[in-house]
């Protein structure tokens, strides 16, 4: 007698691990390091680690969420459960999906970035360019099938993940331990207190890790979720952490801090130049074209599926009424994508995403600390600092764009209150005469979500 075939399909914790560093190892990396540094000068490779330690705390929610109620439905399943369902929840969860669409463009920016530095310098302002036509790709690639998909993103991602691991091992052991002295000073923050600037940029340190939110959506695919799914999360942030301050450590040991300031895009092919040669350099453009490629890929997928996870939901208009377009979830994320690839720059888009990403990150904490005291077993202590960890990051990240970049704030705010007004609109819509909002949504017993 076979064994039934859902059986084989599980993830090992493994596994899982692995799907989860491959997305945490993402090609955020290849430009986070060049803005941090810009805030924090030589301190940047202390910000991966400060930041990984608030990302520890923060992760103690979604460890409880995801032994408590493992599901594919991931951060929209713990909102719905945390808030019900109504506009706080369908508010966040769209925030979410906003924030994973805002990471693909930053995905894809980077992909410019690095790809023109394979080209002479007068093709320099054309990343944005090639950041729509990776998109474009990713699309046929997604309505492609499934097959295709995981083929693809299972190939690039060894590539990714073992590339990087071999970069910034061989680049710590070539270039040795750098000397970290913490006198520079940011230009956009000299009038402020001092360390305020190291405090802000913990944001964008933050943004580097928040792809350990997607190993939640794991949990209808993996073997003892009630377990795995948290063990799975906290394995891939050590794993993470690990690879990200060992490649700090060599890039801030290959080159000066006002070099990286100056390759900022692509700070990770500028250090691998004077450590590895010219053709070190190539290779790591290489291996960000390969990451980039992989991650937007991933990213399209994981965003269009939450979007009509949504709409199954009711937490957004039924997509489906489009019954013209094949995938309208995917061409709508798809079309977000390129918007904001075009019309932002790099510093920008990770600017936008990691203001997006804190709000939905408190609004995690505070549901869980707030409304299920009774249902998951927790220590609350833990999420209120996380909370506060949050809240004072994000103070400090939001009067830093204030001072040097309000443009920012004025995006993100009205992107805040579009998304706020229109799940009210929407809500109220489809509220019964009884107050009631009726959510599709079903979970059998492996936590599976059927819809």
């Amino acid at each position: 007698m076979k064994p039934p075939k859902i059986n084989n399909q599980k993830l090992s914790l493994i596994g899982s691990v692995s799907l989860g560093t491959g997305v945490m190892i993402g090609a955020g990396i290849f430009v986070l390091m060049g803005q941090i540094a810009e805030l924090v000068g030589d301190l940047f490779p202390i910000a991966f680690i400060a930041g990984a330690i608030v990302v520890g705390f923060s992760s103690y929610s979604y460890v409880k969420f995801s032994n408590a109620y493992p599901s594919s439905g991931g951060v929209a399943k713990f909102l719905t459960k945390a808030y019900g369902p109504g506009t706080a929840a369908g508010s966040f969860s769209l925030l979410m999906y906003v924030s994973m669409v805002v990471a693909e463009s930053l995905v894809a920016g980077t992909f410019g970035a690095y790809a023109l530095r394979l080209f002479p310098q007068e093709y320099s302002g054309y990343a944005s360019v090639l950041g729509v036509v990776l998109i474009g790709l990713a699309y046929i690639i997604n309505i492609s099938g499934n097959k295709i998909i995981e083929t693809t993103a299972t190939f690039t991602a060894i590539i990714k993940v073992i590339g990087i691991v071999l970069l910034a091992v061989s680049g710590l052991i070539i270039s040795g331990l750098p000397t970290i002295t913490g006198n520079y000073v940011a230009s956009s923050s000299q009038s402020l207190p001092e360390g305020f600037g190291f405090i802000a940029a913990l944001a964008l340190s933050i943004l580097a890790f928040k792809g350990f939110t997607t190993i939640t959506n794991q949990g209808g695919d993996i073997k003892n979720p009630h377990k795995n799914v948290g063990r799975s999360i906290i394995i891939s942030i050590v794993i993470c952490t690990i690879i990200y301050v060992v490649l700090a450590l060599s890039v801030a040991g290959a080159l000066g801090v006002e070099e990286i300031i100056i390759a900022k895009d692509y700070a990770l092919a500028a250090a691998a130049k004077p450590i590895f040669g010219e053709w070190g350099s190539i290779l790591t453009i290489i291996l960000a074209i390969i990451a980039t490629v992989s991650g937007v890929i991933a990213s399209v997928y994981s965003a269009s599926r939450m979007l009509g996870m949504l709409s199954s939901m009711k937490q957004v208009p039924n997509l489906n009424i489009i019954q013209k377009l094949k995938n309208p979830a995917l061409i709508f994320t798809v079309s977000l994508a390129i918007l904001l690839t075009i019309l932002f720059d790099l510093t920008r888009i990770a600017s936008i995403g990691a203001i997006f990403y804190l709000i939905m990150d408190i609004a995690i904490h505070w549901g869980l600390f707030r409304h299920l005291r009774t249902e998951v077993k927790f220590n609350p202590v833990i999420p209120i600092i996380a909370i506060v960890m949050d809240v004072v990051i994000l103070s400090a990240f939001i009067y830093l764009k204030y001072i040097n970049d309000p443009f920012v704030l004025i995006v993100a705010g009205i992107g805040i209150i579009l998304i706020f007004l229109f799940q009210f609109l929407f809500m109220k819509s489809h509220t019964d005469s009884d107050g009631n909002m009726h959510m599709e949504m079903k979970m059998d017993d492996e936590g599976m979500m059927k819809m």
